[in-house]
């Protein structure tokens, strides 16, 4: 089989074009992808050719980790079904052109253990439940306490302010891009120069800025916790003493695990997560080359998806 997929050739050279795809084992799934979402994170490193190195790096390379389909074909063993809308994390079925992360193409072949039925009715919306489950992940792990400040309102951080209100806390978050302020409900969203406060107990940065780091570890309480919630290019550092005299706690957040996105789907379900107004703005797959560079440099883009239902 063949595929119209996204290919990153090189930094900067991205396009549509046609490459061969695997035939599907026992277990596997074949699944036509109806949307997939662009990070502005990982994403955009590989784009930029910024990326530090990474297991299984190097172009050419398919890109896409937010992708919602629908199965066309459910091997034995797999435990899926024909016509079952799907979420899918990518797949590496594109034989020497590598799936970083594989998922943004219009058809792909993975296992089915990868992918997470969803309801029908997300459309193309189940595209944020990877970086849903992202913020989840952050929230959730060891001996963590919900964010008083959140740093950034863009999709993550947005994501992390629902998530926070969803569990009954009540974060401050800081944006200092005027255009991004919007979008709030039930938190503040405030310039962080108009903020005096220095005693935050739990900072979550969704920037992936390295050099905010002194200035996080100068507004939390002693005994504090900063929570790196990002993907940062630039090295970690910063001066010991103030990190001293505040006995600062600093955690790093992974990517999500599949309990994180059964979670995550179920919150969305039952109306706790909403995942309204992150979807900004929408092209077709065959317009990548536009798409790409808008969803990196334009502030007013919080989440692009390309939309691949007419693409052959």
């Amino acid at each position: 089989m063949d595929t119209a997929a996204i290919i990153l050739e090189g930094p900067q050279a991205i396009g549509l074009g046609s490459i061969p795809i695997s035939d599907p084992q026992d277990g596997d799934v074949v699944v036509d992808i109806d949307w997939s979402g662009i990070s502005t994170g990982t994403e955009k490193l590989f784009f930029t050719g910024k990326m530090p190195p990474f297991p299984g790096m190097g172009y050419p390379l398919v890109p896409g980790y937010e992708s919602v389909g629908h199965v066309v074909e459910a091997r034995p063993g797999s435990g899926l079904r024909a016509g079952q809308a799907v979420f899918v994390p990518g797949a590496n079925c594109f034989g020497a052109i590598r799936g970083l992360f594989g998922g943004a193409a219009r058809r792909i072949v993975t296992g089915a253990d990868r992918v997470t039925p969803i309801d029908e009715s997300l459309g193309a919306d189940g595209a944020l439940l990877a970086l849903a489950a992202t913020a989840r992940h952050a929230l959730a792990g060891l001996r963590t306490e919900l964010p008083e400040l959140i740093v950034g309102h863009g999709t993550l951080g947005r994501l992390l302010a629902r998530l926070t209100i969803a569990a009954g806390g009540c974060p401050t978050v800081w944006e200092i891009d005027v255009s991004r302020r919007d979008g709030a409900s039930d938190y503040p969203v405030i310039d962080p120069a108009e903020d005096a406060r220095r005693d935050y107990t739990t900072i979550y940065d969704a920037t992936g800025r390295a050099d905010l780091l002194p200035e996080l570890i100068g507004r939390i309480a002693k005994g504090g916790e900063i929570v790196l919630a990002g993907f940062y290019t630039d090295p970690i550092s910063f001066a010991f003493p103030p990190a001293f005299m505040k006995e600062a706690r600093l955690r790093v957040a992974a990517e999500w695990t599949p309990d994180d996105m059964q979670v995550t789907h179920r919150l969305v379900r039952s109306g706790a997560l909403s995942l309204d107004g992150l979807i900004t703005h929408r092209r077709p797959a065959a317009d990548a080359v536009r798409a790409y560079p808008q969803a990196f440099d334009d502030p007013a883009c919080l989440k692009m998806i390309l939309d691949w239902k007419d693409v052959a």
